[in-house]
C-alpha cells in the first residue's frame, strides 16, 4: 500500500535532515525518502541508520534514493531510482524481492521500457519546475501527468513543485500519492505542513 504522502529530504534546507524527517513523519508522512547527492556512501549509510531510528517509533518507513549498494547493505524497506541509475530489473535482482522499488518517469516514452514486474510504483514528474532538483526534466503539467498515469500499469506518485492545494488535481489525474520536498522542509512549521497535505488528501 502506497501512502498518500512521501517526504523527500532536502540537503540544502536550513533545518537538518534528521529534524526534517522527524517532523514530516510526525505530520503523517508514512514514507520518508533520504536523498543526498553529495554524501559518500559510508556517510549516507550512517545518516540512513540515524533516520531509521527516528522513524521506526513513528511508524514511518525509510526509502533510500539512488544508493543501490547501501540499500542492500542496510536491508532497506525501499529504494527509489531514476532513469539514469540502471536497468530496473537488474536493480530488483540486486536488492531482492521484498523491498519497495520506485522509478522516476519523466515522459510517456519511459513507460515503453518499463519492467513493471520489477517496480512497485512510479514517481511521475516534475509536474511543475522546482528549485529542489536543479537538473530536472521539462515540467509535465497536470495534463501530461494525467496522460502518464492513465497509461501506467503501476500506481503513480506525483512530484515537482506541488502544494496541498494541488491535491484535487492530482487525484483527478489518478495519482495515489504525492512526494514533496520544500513544501515541508522549508515550511515555517514542517509538521503542520505535512499534516495539511494529508488533511487535504482525505477530504477531497
Amino acid at each position: 500500500m502506497i501512502p498518500p504522502l512521501c517526504f523527500i529530504t532536502d540537503a540544502d534546507a536550513p533545518l537538518p535532515i534528521p529534524a526534517q524527517a522527524e517532523r514530516a513523519a510526525r505530520g503523517g508522512a508514512a514514507w520518508v525518502q533520504l536523498r543526498h547527492k553529495t554524501l559518500a556512501d559510508a556517510a549516507f549509510a550512517e545518516l540512513a541508520r540515524t533516520l531509521r531510528k527516528l522513524l521506526d517509533p513513528l511508524g514511518a518507513q525509510l526509502i533510500l534514493n539512488d544508493r543501490i549498494e547501501v540499500a542492500r547493505e542496510l536491508g532497506s524497506f525501499g529504494l527509489h531510482v531514476g532513469q539514469s541509475d540502471g536497468d530496473s530489473a537488474k536493480i530488483r535482482a540486486r536488492i531482492g524481492p521484498d523491498p519497495v522499488l520506485g522509478l522516476s518517469v519523466e515522459a510517456p516514452a519511459h513507460l515503453a521500457t518499463l519492467p513493471a514486474e520489477a517496480v512497485t510504483y512510479l514517481g511521475v514528474g516534475p509536474v511543475r519546475a522546482t528549485a529542489s532538483k536543479a537538473d530536472h526534466a521539462a515540467p509535465l503539467g497536470f495534463d501530461g501527468l494525467a496522460d502518464i498515469v492513465a497509461a501506467s500499469p503501476l500506481p503513480c506518485m506525483a512530484i515537482g513543485g506541488l502544494t496541498a492545494a494541488d491535491i484535487p488535481d492530482l487525484q483527478r489525474a489518478g495519482c495515489v500519492s504525492v512526494a514533496v520536498v520544500s513544501a515541508v522542509s522549508r515550511a515555517t512549521a514542517p509538521q503542520a505542513a505535512a499534516q495539511a497535505f494529508l488533511d487535504k488528501w482525505s477530504t477531497v
